[in-house]
């Protein structure tokens, strides 16, 4: 009995298990790969998710099929098995259908935790101080920057002339103009009113500020001419910007951050860095 080829349906069974582990080895991979090119985070949860099943369809199927189950009582006088007894259990383990021959099975489930394992290892890359994309860099850096060019929702490049007294601007930085974290304002103001002057300085009152309201990171579109202020529609967080953006109404709680700006040589608006502080919403380290 225990000498017989393994039968038709635990050969099946074998290779569903084959199958599964190697689907779970494969989506492992997946994630790795989808994560080193940043691919999105619903392709990685994809890419997971098809890894652990393969992985639990795997073991289901050989803990059902291939392992024996049942009850067993043996009655026996002594603890030590007869001669018999004992060459009988290793012809078992000396079996081409015992789980313990089931080299292939074996390498195929190693060869999953390994994949899964190492694919654990990549979400690490994020933490490392030479990444440049860890998520606390990610949250504080957007594409402005020295020489970044000012631009319409068309993307054409403006002069300071573009930007009408008291009149809000919706301004993006050339090349990015889709970047969710970019938007921002430009707006023309009587310096000569400034209760404090702008975190980003100002050319001649012409003054640029983030489009997102620091509360949640809505934008704030809303101008009132003549008085100097800003509305977010979402909470109705109100923006003082005579007094550096500061909130004066809502659950807004920080100033909105300014873009420090000059006239490049082709007579365009150019930011000399990035904004003053993270903008939008606030995150962990800053609430």
């Amino acid at each position: 009995m225990s000498g017989q080829t393994p039968s038709k349906s635990e050969r099946a069974a074998s290779r569903r298990i084959a199958v599964a582990f190697l689907v779970s080895a494969a989506g492992a991979v997946g994630f790795a790969v989808t994560y080193g090119l940043n691919g999105g985070t619903q392709w990685e949860g994809v890419c997971l998710a098809v890894a652990f099943a393969g992985l639990a369809v795997g073991l289901a199927v050989w803990s059902r099929r291939l392992v024996p189950v049942g009850g067993y009582v043996e009655e026996h006088e002594g603890f030590v098995p007869p001669p018999a007894e004992q060459a009988m259990t290793a012809a078992v383990f000396r079996a081409p259908e015992s789980p313990t021959r089931r080299w292939g099975l074996l390498a195929a489930l190693g060869f999953a935790l390994t994949a899964l394992g190492v694919a654990a290892l990549f979400p690490l890359r994020s933490l490392l101080p030479w990444d440049r994309q860890r998520p606390t860099r990610s949250l504080k850096d957007t594409p402005w920057g020295p020489g970044i060019r000012l631009v319409d929702d068309q993307g054409r490049p403006l002069r300071p002339d573009d930007v009408p007294a008291d009149t809000m601007v919706a301004v993006f930085p050339e090349g990015s103009i889709d970047v969710g974290d970019a938007p921002a304002f430009a707006v023309r103001l009587n310096p000569e009113r400034f209760i404090r002057q702008p975190a980003g300085g100002h050319l001649g009152g012409l003054v640029v500020w983030s489009l997102l309201c620091t509360h949640a990171g809505c934008p704030v579109r809303l101008y009132l001419k003549g008085a100097g202020r800003v509305l977010c529609p979402c909470h109705q967080s109100s923006f003082d910007l005579l007094a550096g953006a500061r909130p004066i109404a809502g659950p807004a709680a920080r100033p909105l951050p300014g873009l420090p700006i000059e006239v490049g040589p082709d007579g365009f608006l150019r930011a000399t860095g990035d904004f003053t502080a993270p903008p939008g919403a606030g995150f962990w380290s800053r609430p």
